[in-house]
């Protein structure tokens, strides 16, 4: 665990050694990790950052996997309904297709950044970042990219758009027979790859390596 450092002495240390806690503000001295360790507020318990294994080629991997599942989370089937003998395939384009044809232009905008347009620039800003990590070329705008995808962190809302799909399943599973798609099981796998790849690309280490401090993120 890092150790806290006395106020009186903040001062004379430079900026690059001094680490804050998110959770309880603590200000500590930034500890030296060896790979495979995670360093923790000693107030809190907070993890304040790790040092993982492979974690450009582990994160690339994961950012190729939710490229690959985005087409078919957005585009095949989620599920398909079956009411008084009238059948009907929903996707998640054709949902937003829907609400602006119906006049609900604005919402058909929302649902379509928060469930495809920002997750996929997400994943691009993310797929660029990593790159140019694993190549050391245009690190400069790595940083920018890494900046703006993490503004964009909060505005991708697959998890809200999944609750929205089973809220309908519930709704409508006494009044239509429902059988669902495989769009819902890329969507659900898309959203499980993003978690996964939050966990796994650590961005202490990150900003690191984009800053070249640490040209080794990817052992």
């Amino acid at each position: 665990m890092p150790d806290p450092v006395d106020t009186l002495k903040v001062s004379d240390l430079p900026l690059e050694d001094l680490v804050a806690c998110h959770e309880c503000d603590l200000l500590m001295r930034k500890p030296v990790l060896a790979l495979g360790e995670k360093a923790q507020c000693p107030r809190c318990g907070y993890e304040l950052y790790a040092h993982r294994h492979s974690v450009v080629e582990r994160s690339l991997a994961l950012v190729l996997a939710a490229l690959l599942l985005y087409i078919p989370a957005n585009f095949l089937p989620i599920m398909q309904l079956n009411l008084l003998g009238q059948s009907s395939e929903d996707t998640v384009w054709s949902g937003v297709v829907g609400l602006f044809d119906t006049g609900m232009q604005g919402v058909a905008a929302v649902v379509f950044l928060c469930s495809m347009g920002i997750p996929l620039l997400k994943l691009l800003c993310q797929l660029a970042v990593l790159l140019s990590i694993r190549w050391r070329i245009g690190r400069s705008y790595g940083l920018l990219l890494y900046r703006i995808y993490h503004h964009l962190k909060d505005w991708g809302m697959l998890e809200v758009y999944l609750m929205g799909v089973l809220v309908a399943i519930v709704k409508l599973a006494d009044m239509a027979s429902i059988t669902i798609g495989l769009g819902l099981i890329c969507f659900v796998s898309l959203l499980m790859v993003q978690v996964l790849l939050e966990v796994v690309m650590s961005p202490h280490q990150i900003w690191q390596a984009l800053s070249g401090e640490d040209d080794h993120a990817g052992d």
